[in-house]
């Protein structure tokens, strides 16, 4: 009984042993059908993804496009159409990317009394940005502009600080024209001089759900500069308490509507604006 009951194990040790390796067999027969079968999908997934006319692969565009609406067009404390004043619209093509930011925007008074045509760019790192534009103001004909030369220059040059920590409500902003038609002063030899007009402004502001905000800023001028017609030293120039709601709609898209009050110290005035930002 003994001899058989070796005989049988003897026999079984092969057996076990042919059906492991079936098994290890079948194990990799579907290792290597499943690598077959994941090659295939990524070749397949790289063959289908869709790619533009120049082989790129497709992807989220990083350009947008604005339309804002303004009925009273003040700006930094400036009443910018004094005569005939109109709603302007302000149609604008942006760039961004990480803290990169490049912009090209125009203003169109309704009436056709206004016009404007600025470009921009800027770099934002940790709640600090700098910023360099270009403010274009042509003549209302336009038939004698030349906007790279020509009898009128129309160009005003601005570099621009702004600070806003991520978890404070504040904000500091100064800017400076260094060149362009900011030149109203004359020397004592009566040529044009360079104002350097510059512009400092304190804002803080309050959320509320769905990003609704209140907002008040302060703006000043040191000396004499275009934002009190060259005729003032120091001066506060723009007191502005704005509230901005937000349309929401259902597909996540959302219209920002503000009213804003302004009030100009240095010149006695105050204003209503309403603004509505169109973003795509």
């Amino acid at each position: 009984m003994n001899k058989k009951f070796l005989a049988l194990l003897s026999m079984a040790f092969p057996i076990a042993s042919c059906a492991q390796q079936l098994n290890n067999a079948q194990d990799q027969h579907s290792i290597t059908e499943i690598e077959k079968s994941e090659t295939l999908e990524t070749t397949v997934s790289n063959e289908t993804s869709p790619k533009n006319n120049w082989g790129a692969k497709i992807k989220a565009s990083n350009f947008h496009l604005g339309l804002d609406l303004q009925t009273k067009y003040v700006w930094r404390g400036m009443e910018m159409m004094v005569d005939e004043s109109s709603p302007v619209l302000f149609p604008c093509i942006n760039y961004s990317w990480k803290g990169l930011y490049v912009y090209t925007m125009g203003g169109y008074a309704i009436n056709g009394k206004y016009a404007e045509v600025d470009l921009g760019l800027s770099y934002s790192w940790k709640g600090l940005t700098i910023g360099f534009n270009d403010y274009y103001y042509p003549t209302i004909s336009g038939k004698d502009d030349e906007y790279l030369g020509g009898k009128h220059n129309g160009h005003w040059l601005e570099a621009s600080l702004t600070y806003a920590p991520e978890n404070i409500p504040l904000w500091l902003t100064v800017s400076n024209f260094f060149a362009g038609d900011d030149d109203v002063y004359d020397d004592a030899s009566g040529k044009k001089k360079q104002a350097y007009s510059t512009y400092i402004e304190a804002g803080t502001y309050y959320d509320f759900l769905d990003n609704n905000r209140i907002s008040l800023a302060v703006g000043m001028t040191p000396y004499k500069s275009c934002y009190t017609n060259y005729q003032k030293k120091f001066a506060v120039c723009n007191l502005d308490l704005k509230y901005t709601y937000n349309v929401q709609f259902k597909n996540g898209w959302a219209l920002p509507l503000s009213a804003e009050y302004i009030y100009n110290p240095a010149f006695d005035k105050s204003y209503i604006n309403f603004v509505a930002n169109f973003a795509f």
